[in-house]
């Protein structure tokens, strides 16, 4: 049954994750092994980021249940959503589907995020507490009846352990859409991308939304960083896209590199940000996402309200303003 979803599920995006979803088992969460502690770090890093750099939901016109059936998600209320299968895609990493009608839309702009919540115990009164994280679905805004969510399940992450405990029919209550960067066609000659481990998410939603528009003729720089191959999320469906896109460039880099890789090693450094990306003008724009070791490095941390904060890291040594960088 999951063999038949999952080619029915490469079949259905715009670029299959064959080889993620070929023979691999179903996942076993208990017998995950971190080779770092610094891992357990990042937990909740970077969807913590991505959430809180834009506190505002996004009201789309009509998105009342009622009157508007076609759009699943609701920004002033919580709504269930049934688990349809999983896969794995690393060693920590998987991906979950999830169901609803198949007439509507999720209700998603580029780029925006969800908020998803679980309880959590209960509170001294006895009231029911919840652990509340936001997180990019990774599949076409415009698909109907479903969305997926890729996740690194963490030893110490509360969203990501009820995730990984989460078996097909479990159901996950939603609400949103929560907007980030508002990507419109050609708002930029060349958009440059630095993302770290499951702080590539929000970009492949922006990439994606290029690349399957033949009016946008936007350039595309990804600089993707990990620990180690194994870690590179999506590396198959990236460089499929790269290489059927003259627009879009990837260049990966691990800290721990095997004997074997042919990418960049180490931290991103001045001179990988130098001759990947667009130079610093007003028709360039760079993208920020990752852990928060990687912001405070590449951009600068956001300030304690949220808001984008001062520009800092190896951006502002390279010569870039606050207005060409946005950070997730």
């Amino acid at each position: 049954m999951a063999t038949t979803f999952f080619r029915r599920l490469a079949k259905a995006t715009p670029i299959a994750f064959n080889e993620a979803f070929r023979g691999q088992p179903k996942s076993d969460f208990n017998k995950f092994r971190f080779p770092f502690g610094a891992i357990a770090a990042v937990a909740g890093g970077v969807s913590y980021y991505c959430y809180f750099s834009s506190p505002n939901l996004v009201h789309l016109d009509q998105i009342n249940e009622e009157t508007d059936p076609k759009i699943a998600l609701n920004p002033d209320k919580w709504i269930e959503f049934k688990l349809q299968d999983t896969a794995r895609v690393s060693h920590n990493s998987h991906l979950f589907r999830f169901s609803f009608d198949p007439s509507a839309k999720l209700g998603l702009d580029v780029a925006s995020c969800i908020l998803t919540r679980a309880p959590l115990g209960q509170d001294a009164e006895g009231n029911t507490k919840y652990v509340v994280r936001p997180y990019t679905p990774i599949s076409d805004t415009e698909a109907k009846g479903h969305f997926d969510l890729l996740i690194k399940v963490y030893p110490e992450g509360k969203m990501s352990q009820h995730f990984g405990s989460l078996k097909p029919g479990d159901v996950v209550e939603v609400k949103g859409p929560i907007e980030k960067l508002r990507y419109s066609p050609n708002m930029k000659k060349h958009i440059g991308m630095i993302a770290g481990g499951t702080g590539i998410t929000p970009m492949l939603q922006v990439i994606e939304a290029i690349l399957k528009n033949p009016d946008d003729n936007t350039q595309v720089s990804l600089l993707y960083g990990n620990i180690s191959p194994d870690d590179i999320l999506l590396k198959q469906k990236l460089d499929i896209l790269a290489a059927s896109h003259p627009n879009l460039k990837v260049f990966y880099t691990v800290d721990n590199p095997t004997k074997n890789w042919k990418g960049g090693v180490g931290y991103i450094s001045k001179d990988t940000a130098l001759k990947g990306l667009p130079s610093p003008s007003d028709d360039a724009l760079i993208l920020v996402c990752g852990p928060p070791g990687m912001m405070k490095h590449v951009s600068g941390e956001k300030a304690k309200d949220y808001s984008q904060g001062e520009l800092s890291g190896i951006l502002k040594d390279l010569g870039y303003t606050e207005q060409m960088v946005y950070k997730f």
